[in-house]
């Protein structure tokens, strides 16, 4: 998502590309690659701590360590692109990618998975923030639009179907394929970039002029940030020393980052760039849009695998009808509906989707299946199509060309830096109410309640014949039945939360101001 429309307006000659389709091709892959890598690591991770032979401790660590060095990277990627040229930037990293996934299933101990994860975690950092600036510039300005809707169906469409696919490795192929996907996938991005890419030179001009050391505080505080958000809900929080000093320590580099464009001669993302109303606008959209896509993200999955105690594989009927021909059917209505009104209407119309989705859900209780999520999942695929869309679409158009690196870096923490947010404060909601709705529901399950001592009448007959302990069996089976109906009252509280964040998102839609005309304008 970066928002480069300055030099693409010729179908990309400015580029230097003798094959631009090529190129695109490869950077919509490498695109996907990421979403689908990032989603079925999180998911899997249960599976690979077993393989792994790690503690619940050292697998937290390993996740962090998986996912935050990309924002360390991704700010800096456009202007890297930019100095070196793409493929200087991307084949490289794409052939150590698949060598790296090709080997972290035969390793063993846990510093050198860490290490070859923060590797890789780096080198998944370049592959998304280039995908835009060089689809656009590679484009005829008649198919930005669709080349826009193909890269916004990257992060619905991993995010909905890892939970597939990592079902379908563990299940049928082995767990090295959450890995070795993309042993063939990335060095056929780096074939695509080769084959359709001609070698740039190198821009001396601003190389020597190169603020490294805002690139390097950016990154740093952002990675702090990341990592501090990331094991704060394991950690409690601020009542861990860890967790205190990175987000204290990231905040003061991100101060320390701002006084430095303010002061260096040549700002590689002076903050001037937010001063548009309508761009921050469009950047809350985009968290706020994460927070609202959380029941198909998180929620409705946590449910059917806490509560119903569903494998992802099992998960996976509900997500591949559900999913991919509502999100096909919706970013080409999104599409549509872009060429011919403005962005705003399009995040209205999302918006409301998903909000009705989440609404949908709120009535919540223990013996909801898989068939009960299927209208609310497709009508959230159909708002997430056409809201992700939209909004990158308004981005782009209220973006000054001028600034494209420095809009590009903070379309970059707003990616990462927002998506962590949002999954941390959703997954703190849910873990905090699961904690409220267990001490209510505790109060009133005691021995001496009548309530009480009739379940455990009906359970102790049952134990008889297969336990030595049908008291206790009883009480322990008790027990999980609270348990599992304060996690439902707390996914259905997290429902709510998405319909207020969907509510919110439609205040945004009604505070932005009209794009400037441009070539995402739609058509009189």
């Amino acid at each position: 998502m970066s928002s480069v429309v300055a030099t693409g307006s010729d179908a990309g000659h400015a580029a230097g590309h003798n094959r631009p389709l090529l190129v695109v091709a490869a950077l919509m892959l490498s695109s996907f690659t990421v979403g689908f890598d990032t989603r079925v690591f999180s998911v899997g991770l249960t599976d690979l701590r077993g393989a792994f032979d790690l503690s619940v401790d050292q697998a937290s660590w390993l996740a962090t360590f998986a996912a935050a060095p990309q924002i360390f990277i991704a700010p800096a990627v456009a202007w890297l692109v930019t100095v070196f040229g793409v493929r200087r930037v991307m084949v490289g990293p794409c052939l150590v990618y698949a060598v790296i996934s090709l080997i972290i299933p035969f390793m063993h101990g846990l510093g050198a998975l860490i290490a070859l994860h923060i590797v890789r975690a780096l080198l998944l950092g370049v592959f998304i923030p280039a995908t835009i600036m060089i689809t656009l510039r590679n484009l005829d300005r008649r198919y930005w639009i669709i080349g826009l809707a193909i890269y916004s169906m990257r992060l619905p469409l991993s995010q909905n179907l890892g939970v597939f696919l990592v079902g379908l490795y563990t299940e049928h192929l082995g767990l090295e394929w959450l890995y070795w996907q993309d042993v063939f996938l990335t060095p056929l991005t780096a074939l695509l970039i080769v084959l359709g890419a001609t070698r740039e030179p190198i821009d001396k001009a601003q190389l020597a002029t190169a603020d490294w050391g805002g690139m390097l505080l950016l990154g740093s505080s952002m990675t702090m940030i990341y990592v501090g958000l990331d094991q704060g809900l394991r950690l409690n929080w601020f009542q861990s020393g860890t967790v205190t000093v990175l987000l204290i320590a990231g905040g003061l580099l991100a101060i320390a980052f701002v006084i430095n464009e303010r002061i260096v001669r040549h700002p590689w993302a002076h903050t001037s760039v937010l001063a548009s109303k309508n761009l921050v606008l469009g950047f809350a959209a985009i968290v706020l849009f994460i927070v609202a896509a959380s029941p198909t993200f998180l929620l409705i999955p946590g449910y059917l695998e806490t509560v119903v105690g569903l494998r992802p594989v099992q998960i996976g009927d509900l997500y591949i009808p559900a999913v991919i021909f509502p999100l096909f059917l919706s970013i080409a209505l999104a599409a549509f509906v872009l060429h011919i009104l403005d962005a705003r209407w399009g995040l209205i119309i999302g918006f409301t989707c998903m909000g009705v989705g989440s609404l949908l859900a709120t009535p919540l209780t223990g013996v909801w299946a898989l068939q009960n999520f299927t209208v609310l999942v497709i009508i959230q695929i159909v708002g997430q199509g056409f809201t992700l869309l939209s909004a990158i679409t308004y981005i782009l158009s209220n973006a000054d060309p001028k600034k494209s690196t420095a809009n590009a870096a903070y379309v970059q923490v707003v990616r990462l830096g927002g998506a962590e947010l949002s999954a941390t404060l959703m997954a703190t909601f849910v873990s905090k109410r699961e904690q409220f709705h267990s001490n209510v529901l505790g109060t009133h399950v005691t021995e001496a309640a009548p309530a009480t001592e009739k379940v455990l009448s009906t359970l102790r007959p049952i134990f008889q014949t297969i336990s030595e302990a049908p008291s206790a069996d009883a009480l322990v089976t008790l027990s999980k039945q609270v348990s599992a109906q304060a996690y439902v009252l707390a996914y259905a509280d997290g429902f709510l939360i998405s319909f207020w964040a969907a509510i919110a998102g439609l205040v945004l839609a009604s505070l932005m101001g009209q794009a400037p005309e441009g070539p995402l304008s739609p058509r009189r």
